[in-house]
């Protein structure tokens, strides 16, 4: 019966939830897409073709068991649903929201390839856990035993939060230290509301506190507390610290008030929406009302800043890219989004300087053609001699990418070793670095990647760390 009802994609339609319009999004911070209803999300799921080789379970990071899901969906059988992807995802909810569902799954689903449309995984996803949330079946994993051994996670991001979960449900005592007054990092810093709304990220830790995880907020490790000190109060400590650092621009101008970083903006805009007292906010300089807007990038984060600026109320909102549409890192659909709500596109362009007196009144832009491809086989963008002219902006966004902060010299920690990049060295099948008892997961390690491979990497660390507690303590020290 499970099998009659799958393979509905011959004839019917890929169809994604309904989405709001552009003039109503720009006016908020709310999520931009509806929820399915229950027949719709049944509907969708029944498309998948059950293929013997699940190209869009090899693609995912956690590898999730998305057909068993989806026919649980199709039938019916939420619950069953919702324990499946929980089983290999710690936040489901969360990566059905942000995930670039394009780049992954659903962009190598097989009736994709063929030209049907692909199975809407991302939102089927979010339908399930936000069911789950509804009917209360989503519970916080309390240990059947509890263990004597405790842990000490630096960083409350999605790597550090879902080695939290693991651990602790393994019995383990865990303490989270984080540098911010709410736990989350970038799940609730960095990413806008109207991808991912906050209630989301905040149950999600109202549970781990449930069950028995301690926060300690406000705490910035080298300063509050030493990293020897940590060590010293556990058996073992995970780093799960993200990569905070900007890249910035060396070209005349750079340092005029007005040019501010992606992250800096973007925190105080999801302060703002929390109610917190932003003074950067108020003030305006982190706030781009009645401003001509330029954004520097075009990843996720440069996306994410056009935006909110449009939701702001800039009177423009642009954003300078060096190569072109095919060749941005930023996911497509949020590309149209942008468009959708008034974002303009200048490709092939690149900053070589910025104009102003006191304050940015323009960007100095520099027009680039493609050239031959890079190491990473994207063609590589090359100068345009005497194509420049002036862009004016009264607000700059600096959406560069990110680099990790030099730990050992901050933790004053030596025999933490760390690659050419900066990056922290560890193994890649324990998470063990070169000091016994200390992981490192996420971005510190990967250098600035997606929030579902942070969620992976912290559940194998996890499991990696039970493996070294349960060791004898001679072996352990070694």
């Amino acid at each position: 019966m499970a099998t009659q009802r799958m393979l509905q994609f011959v004839s019917t339609p890929k169809e994604t939830p309904q989405k709001r319009t552009a003039e109503d999004r720009r006016d908020d911070f709310e999520e931009i897409y509806r929820e399915f209803a229950a027949e719709k999300a049944s509907e969708q799921a029944s498309r998948c073709s059950q293929c013997g080789v699940p190209y869009c379970q090899a693609h995912c990071p956690l590898h999730n068991n998305i057909p068993d899901w989806l026919m649980l969906t199709a039938t019916g059988r939420l619950q069953e649903a919702y324990e499946l992807s929980q089983e290999t995802n710690t936040f489901p909810e969360i990566c059905g929201r942000i995930c670039p569902q394009d780049r992954l799954c659903e962009g190598n689903c097989v009736i994709e390839q063929s030209g049907h449309g692909t199975v809407t995984i991302g939102a089927v996803e979010k339908y399930i856990t936000d069911t789950a949330w509804e009917k209360g079946w989503v519970q916080p994993g309390k240990p059947a035993v509890e263990r004597d051994q405790s842990v000490g996670i630096i960083g409350a991001g999605p790597g550090g939060l879902a080695a939290a979960d693991r651990l602790r449900r393994a019995g383990v005592k865990v303490t989270v230290y984080d540098r911010y007054d709410r736990a989350g990092g970038l799940l609730t810093y960095g990413i806008p509301g109207f991808k991912l709304e906050k209630p989301v990220v905040m149950r999600r830790i109202e549970q781990l506190e449930a069950a028995g995880v301690e926060f300690v907020l406000n705490c910035t490790v080298g300063e509050d507390i030493s990293f020897d000190a940590i060590r010293g109060k556990h058996d073992a400590v995970l780093i799960a610290t993200g990569v905070y650092k900007s890249r910035d621009l060396d070209v005349e101008g750079a340092d005029l008030p007005g040019i501010v970083k992606a992250l800096d903006y973007l925190t105080a805009s999801n302060r703002q929406n929390f109610g917190d007292d932003v003074p950067e906010f108020d003030d305006g300089t982190l706030n781009a009302a009645g401003k001509r807007v330029v954004v520097i990038g075009g990843g996720d984060t440069a996306m994410d800043c056009v935006r909110t600026a449009i939701r702001q109320g800039a009177t423009s909102v642009k954003c300078l890219y060096r190569r072109d549409r095919d060749n941005m890192p930023g996911s497509q659909r949020e590309v149209q989004n942008a468009e959708e709500e008034g974002v303009e596109f200048v490709w092939l362009t690149a900053p070589a300087g910025f104009t102003g007196t006191g304050k940015v009144e323009g960007v100095i832009v520099q027009q680039m053609r493609l050239g031959a491809p890079d190491a990473s086989g994207r063609r590589s963008p090359e100068v345009i001699e005497g194509a420049e002219y002036v862009e004016g902006a009264d607000l700059v966004v600096k959406a560069l990418g990110f680099e990790p902060e030099a730990l050992p010299t901050l933790w004053n920690v030596p025999e933490l070793t760390v690659t050419r990049w900066g990056t922290i060295r560890c193994d890649h099948a324990t998470h063990m670095t070169a000091i016994p008892g200390v992981f490192a997961v996420g971005d510190i390690v990967r250098g600035a990647s997606l929030v579902v491979w942070a969620i992976r990497d912290g559940r194998e660390a996890a499991d990696a760390m039970l493996a070294y507690l349960d060791q004898p303590a001679s072996m352990a020290a070694e």
